[in-house]
């Protein structure tokens, strides 16, 4: 069977973790967009492992784990990562492809990353991700294939700084980069590199004929989908389903079930609407209770109660089968749990999420009010086991969501998950 995991939320909902609990049913791990501005994080033994690149079924030594050509890769911090989980005793080699096809992220994209950011706060991480995704639509952008031809190399390296050089010389009055510099440098990765790539869509071809088993994994979250997030407050890639076949090449009618992947409350980093943010105090409790900060820029997540109205949005939108609610015990010492059930605003009650960003800024939220169960759930392995609060929390998270909860976390350690 092959399985789609996707964030239904803000990003950070804990896919990383659904992923590693689900690796042990599949062959393949494949990751279809998005790059090192993600931070999935998997706890083994109280030992964390955080994957920005390399797909999280790297942790089971027998899985072929898969980077598709929808991620931008940027080679220092693939190698980087490599030698990280080396050194941690992960295996690394021929269970390692990268998509020929996938764009490369250059010095020149972090630097005007970091400049945007600066004229027009999104809440970007900088890393360069999104001008290396606008390259790639704008037919400049140099692929991992190109890395490997000097020849073809030199000639896209040279044409894009002449651009960028005087993009970033004229708007924002800065010096430029150095064609030989970066030139010997990228040279220098890409036979780093080169014993991982391949031609990865005829490989997920071949294996979806003989009925291997495909997981494929969605970084950041649906509302940061460059189209159906909260724009301009998103991601530059599909974070939602639709990335998985422009990503890898896999056709639709080889996904077999899409699991969305909740927290048990809402957070989001960066900039944006976020209709039900705590305030201040309880922001603060949530931080610390729930390790609330970003797995790759270490910043502060911004905390709220659970949006039933944003994550139907996602269920819709990606056609999910089940989901899985992560940090249910971030909630254990609540003595009462609100969940947002739609909007108002200028009178007028909103059930279905707003594109109108005015809606999502000053609207207020309309939530129903539930009793906590106020016991220690991160010992419980089973749904019979949880407080019956508890249950009842999750069964009417299902009952308006119209999707089942099948799966639930309830730490951060890998044991700490069950299956509905």
């Amino acid at each position: 069977m092959n399985i789609v995991v996707v964030g239904a939320q803000w990003g950070d909902e804990g896919k990383g973790k659904i992923i590693d609990f689900l690796a042990k049913d599949s062959d393949i791990v494949v990751r279809y967009q998005g790059g090192n501005n993600a931070g999935h994080t998997v706890v083994i033994d109280k030992e964390e492992f955080v994957l920005h690149l390399v797909p999280s079924g790297i942790l089971h030594r027998d899985k072929l784990c898969i980077i598709g050509n929808g991620v931008v890769i940027d080679p220092s911090a693939l190698i980087s990562e490599i030698e990280g989980l080396k050194k941690k005793k992960i295996y690394i080699d021929t269970n390692l492809m990268l998509s020929e096809q996938a764009h490369v992220i250059f010095p020149y994209h972090r630097l005007l990353d970091e400049l945007r950011e600066k004229r027009r706060k999104i809440g970007t991480t900088g890393r360069g991700i999104g001008p290396c995704y606008a390259d790639k639509i704008a037919r400049v952008g140099i692929r991992v294939v190109d890395l490997l031809e000097e020849e073809i190399f030199a000639q896209k390296l040279k044409l894009n700084l002449e651009e960028k050089n005087k993009i970033l010389k004229n708007v924002y009055g800065c010096k430029g980069f150095s064609f030989e510099k970066i030139f010997t440098e990228y040279r220098e990765y890409a036979k780093k590199i080169k014993k991982y790539v391949k031609n990865t869509t005829l490989i997920l071809k071949e294996a979806v004929k003989k009925k291997k088993n495909i997981l494929f994994e969605g970084a950041q979250g649906t509302l940061l989908d460059i189209d159906f997030g909260t724009y301009p407050y998103v991601t530059a890639s599909n974070a939602s389903v639709g990335g998985v076949c422009t990503g890898t090449g896999i056709s639709p009618k080889d996904i077999h079930k899409i699991i969305g992947v909740a927290k048990a409350y809402t957070t989001r980093v960066g900039e944006g609407p976020f209709p039900t943010e705590f305030a201040v105090d309880l922001m603060e409790k949530f931080r610390l209770r729930g390790k609330e900060y970003g797995a790759t820029t270490g910043r502060p997540r911004r905390c709220g109660w659970f949006d039933v109205v944003l994550v139907k949005y996602s269920v819709m939108v990606n056609g999910m089968d089940e989901l899985a609610i992560t940090k249910l015990d971030v909630l254990d010492e609540m003595p009462e749990i609100k969940i947002c059930v739609g909007y108002e605003y200028k009178g007028k009650v909103y059930h279905h999420f707003p594109a109108n960003l005015r809606i999502l800024y000053e609207g207020r939220p309309i939530y129903e009010k539930h009793k906590g169960w106020l016991s220690d759930t991160s010992r419980i392995t089973s749904f019979k086991d949880l407080p019956e609060r508890a249950k009842g929390y999750l069964n009417r998270l299902s009952e308006l969501l119209g999707v089942k909860v099948r799966l639930v976390s309830v730490g951060s350690e890998r044991n700490q998950t069950f299956i509905l």
